[in-house]
């Protein structure tokens, strides 16, 4: 087989977690792949603070964010910055990973030029194109020009088979989120250890995560989502509630507004992906609406509820290792209370992670090779 080059386009930190452990992978084998590592930097300092966690540094940075721009302003410039890729760069594939607006520039750019896209983390669905938005709608339309599909789940096939995708181009091999927590070593931890205590941090058997951001929880989502923490905050007031903000100010504001007075909240800014796992390891509850923290935290027993109405990451809710609990007070009040009222050990979940065991990316790049073989 002649060295093929293998363009990995990504943009934001789930999509680095996701992606590193296939490069890494891939750059096993010199001697058939040369990786060229493209950021879009969707999430500029994100992005690149986790690349730098896994050793890795980004061939091509796009610098396509820019402060409060439309969803067509930042598909328009992400489109055109890849294009200029493409032109000045011979590809043989692409793969991106997941549902963002780098995702579907990078499967449209390379679907121009004729280059086969490689779908990491392909057939998730809500069937709500509004929930998530909006990613699943670009989740979708990737898949309309993917040569090869790494399904997550054997439900995720399904979902791809349903949409008239051929079979042979469906893989199921697991969610590479869980190898990169593999990736984790003793020293890593420790580090995150002191990086908390120099925060204040204590590090007990109260401590709740929570972190929002999706732009659908934006406006009356996010309120009634703050009205239910603040009201946790003060009757469990010997839990210490950390909180990593996210940087968009229609989030941040309101974030900071209502809970940066109180004495058992942490606001911090996003941390960097070690210092995460490490609260989602000790944590007693996590309250997101993240994707990829679903993905995780089943692999430490921590008990997650997600405020979202929707989840294209369904598994997790049938294993019963996280509970769907939307912006609603209630929901997320009652389902809390469950568990804040309880000790910590009698809340751990005993549920076998559903998205994979730690070898995805190993099965990812075995395939890659057999397909140019």
């Amino acid at each position: 087989m002649n060295k093929k080059n293998i363009l990995v386009i990504f943009g934001t930190r789930p999509e680095v977690i996701k992606l590193a452990p296939v490069i890494l992978e891939l750059k096993k084998y010199p001697e058939n792949f040369n990786v060229i590592i493209c950021n879009t930097e969707q999430q500029k300092e994100l992005s690149n603070q986790t690349l730098a966690y896994f050793n890795l540094k980004a061939d091509l940075n796009l610098d396509c964010m820019r402060p409060n721009q439309t969803l067509p302003e930042i598909q328009t410039r992400i489109l055109t910055a890849l294009n200029d890729v493409f032109l000045n760069n011979s590809i043989d594939a692409t793969i991106v990973q997941g549902d963002t607006m780098t995702v579907l520039c990078g499967a449209l750019t390379s679907f121009y030029n004729k280059i086969p896209v490689f779908h990491v983390e392909a057939g998730l669905r809500s069937y709500d194109i509004y929930e998530p938005f909006p990613e699943e709608v670009m989740r979708q339309m990737a898949s309309r020009v993917t040569e090869i599909n790494f399904a997550p789940t054997e439900k995720n096939r399904q979902a791809l088979l349903k949409e008239n995708i051929a079979d042979s181009k469906i893989h199921v091999v697991g969610n590479t989120v869980i190898d990169a927590l593999f990736c984790l070593s003793d020293d890593t931890l420790a580090k995150s250890k002191e990086f908390f205590a120099a925060h204040n941090i204590e590090i007990n058997d109260k401590l709740v995560l929570i972190t929002a951001h999706r732009r659908e929880n934006h406006g009356e989502r996010i309120d009634r989502i703050l009205d239910a923490i603040e009201f946790l905050i003060k009757k469990y007031n010997d839990h210490t509630f950390v909180i990593p903000v996210h940087p968009n100010p229609n989030v941040k504001d309101k974030i900071y507004a209502r809970l940066e007075n109180y004495s058992n909240v942490k606001l911090l800014s996003p941390l960097d992906y070690p210092n995460l796992v490490y609260l989602m390891k000790n944590a007693k509850l996590i309250l997101t609406d993240s994707g990829g923290i679903q993905e995780e935290a089943p692999s430490f027993g921590c008990p997650t509820l997600v405020m979202r109405y929707e989840t294209e990451r369904q598994e997790g809710i049938d294993a019963g290792v996280s509970v769907l609990v939307g912006a609603d007070f209630d929901k997320i009040v009652n389902n809390s209370e469950k568990i804040l009222s309880n000790n910590f050990e009698d809340t751990r979940l005993k549920a076998v992670n559903p998205y994979g065991d730690g070898t995805s990316s190993k099965k990812i790049v075995e395939i890659i090779d057999r397909y140019f073989a």
